[in-house]
């Protein structure tokens, strides 16, 4: 299985929130973990958003360390025309899209991990996989 874990997945490793278990559990049982480029801004910006300093510092270096074994998606240009295209039939969020179109591109073996209901339910609407 390849799977696509989402800013909110990600996250879950680093801020204890509801499903912070389960969403470590999923990430650690798959080999294969791909998320887009936007991932680094979103989950690094949420870090120092939630954590205090000290702790959003600790946070940061372990998730820039745990980067280095997820394969990450370029926003290029097709997909970010892809991401324009499922928003537009959707209206899902813009960062949304951009994380769908990113899973989309990989084709359709990818399971899309997300813990945002809105995004889950525009990944199932346009043929993802999504869990959990």
């Amino acid at each position: 299985m390849t799977l696509y874990a989402d800013s909110s997945a990600l996250l879950k490793r680093y801020v204890d929130e509801p499903d912070s278990e389960k969403s470590n559990e999923l990430l650690e049982s798959d080999p294969q973990v791909l998320t887009a480029r936007l991932t680094i801004v979103e989950v690094r910006r949420n870090l120092y958003r939630l954590l205090d300093p000290e702790a959003a510092i600790d946070a940061c270096i372990n998730f820039v360390k745990d980067m280095e074994a997820i394969a990450i998606i370029e926003l290029d240009a097709a997909t970010c025309e892809l991401a324009a295209m499922i928003a537009e039939q959707t209206n899902a969020r813009t960062l949304d899209a951009l994380h769908l179109a990113a899973a989309k591109r990989i084709g359709p073996t990818v399971s899309f991990l997300t813990f945002d209901v809105r995004q889950a339910d525009v990944a199932r609407r346009i043929g993802l996989h999504a869990i959990p």
